[in-house]
């Protein structure tokens, strides 16, 4: 499932600028000399780059016939105007990077072995942003999937067992609460903690967020109180139960941040913590042996609904105007060994992306093996708004007081304003 070129279009006009100058300076690569062709790999993700820094070094040292360097800083749409773009990227997939596809500014990597190995139903999330007509333009290299993070030890202490439907999960918060444990964890200070944790987990495992948003852009100008689908008629009820999922909160989540969620969390402050995986690093700082798991937030009365919240973490593509497509084509091969996925999949606690990639074996990530296998996932629906709607600030308001459906509301009419303008 696609979301319609409406939603792309409105990342604006200064993509097409970028694009279509980096296209027009294509035939400046450079003639191949005598030494080996010279590459340039842009990878930005933080806490990975010495992984890659040290496979990028292990790959020069291997073979003589292609040299990479990495690139860590650079400003990718800088690099696309100057005609100059690194010669393979591998960055978190997201609309931002749908801008380049849809453009044809990435090539073709369709005709490669490795391609033939991703998943279908993850190529499928790479789809969800944009598609080439004729092209499969971008490599899923990792996927991060995001869930309830508990502390196993005080759910063993109080008799509770992982909650399957939304029922249970109250039972579960009124047991904590009726014991003198803090039930959730929450960090509103910083609004994205309240869009990629509250709001994805309840809204992602009520509705079909991909055909949500596919007819949101069908409906673009009309979306509103009278339109088929609407944030404040389609999402009303799910933002009512993130509400009063939220009223299990810590008292002060209002002035705390991520930073502190992940300390106060690793020591003992609340039972559970509706974070990513990228927090479990963080909470191990503080207690490295503190025993966590992770579980889909049930949000209907049917166990049969629970999904995980699902991102492509990193995604390889190479530019149509890359400097030596074939030096960049034999990189990619490279990281795409299964062995040197699964050694980063395992080392950053993602999820692999081929059909022939190692499980899970972290048990803190365990609880969510067996949905990402049936494909019981969804994106992030807070990210699928352009961020030129403040969806995660109206989300902290939702949190901290505002009116629902005023805000849903407002909402929609941001998204009809945006459609207009697009």
């Amino acid at each position: 499932m696609s979301y319609p070129s409406s939603t792309r279009s409105r990342l604006g006009s200064l993509s097409a600028i970028l694009i279509a100058a980096a296209l027009a300076l294509g035939g400046c690569a450079a003639d191949p000399g005598s030494g080996p062709a010279e590459i340039t790999f842009h990878m930005s993700k933080p806490e990975a780059i010495p992984f890659f820094r040290d496979l990028t070094k292990q790959f020069n040292s291997e073979q003589s016939d292609v040299r990479v360097t990495l690139d860590t800083a650079s400003n990718l749409s800088a690099g696309f105007l100057r005609g100059n773009p690194p010669d393979v990227g591998l960055l978190n997939y997201n609309m931002e990077m749908a801008r380049f596809m849809e453009r044809g500014a990435l090539s073709d990597l369709s005709d490669m072995p490795e391609a033939d190995r991703i998943r279908p139903d993850v190529q499928e999330l790479v789809d969800q942003y944009a598609t080439f007509p004729g092209r499969t333009s971008v490599l899923p290299y990792s996927v991060a999937a995001a869930s309830v993070i508990y502390n196993v030890q005080m759910f063993e202490d109080n008799g509770i067992t992982v909650p399957a439907t939304w029922d249970e999960l109250i039972a579960a918060c009124e047991t904590l609460k009726a014991a003198g444990i803090t039930p959730i964890y929450s960090t509103y200070k910083e609004p994205w903690t309240v869009g990629q944790g509250l709001f994805d987990y309840t809204v992602g495992g009520s509705i079909e967020v991909a055909d949500f948003y596919e007819q949101m852009n069908e409906e673009g100008t009309n979306v509103g109180p009278d339109s088929p689908v609407s944030f404040q008629k389609t999402l009303r009820d799910p933002v009512e139960r993130m509400v009063e999922l939220a009223g299990y909160s810590n008292e002060d989540a209002e002035s705390r941040g991520y930073g502190d969620g992940n300390v106060a969390f690793a020591k003992g402050a609340a039972a559970m913590y509706l974070q990513g995986p990228w927090a479990l690093g963080e909470i191990a700082k503080t207690d490295p042996d503190l025993e966590l798991g992770t579980f889909p937030l049930p949000v209907t009365d049917d166990p049969n609904d629970r999904k995980v919240r699902v991102n492509l973490d990193l995604a390889l593509w190479i530019p149509e105007i890359s400097n030596d497509k074939e030096a960049a084509r034999e990189f990619v091969s490279y990281l795409m060994q299964q062995d040197v996925m699964d050694e980063f999949n395992a080392d950053f606690l993602a999820f692999g992306t081929t059909t022939d990639a190692a499980p899970a074996t972290d048990e803190r990530i365990l609880g969510m093996q067996e949905y990402y296998d049936e494909a019981k996932f969804y994106q992030g629906p807070s990210r699928a708004i352009p961020l030129t709607i403040p969806t995660d600030n109206y989300l902290q308001a939702i949190v901290t007081g505002a009116d629902i459906d005023k805000t849903l509301a407002q909402l929609d009419d941001d998204w009809a304003r945006l459609a207009l303008r697009g």
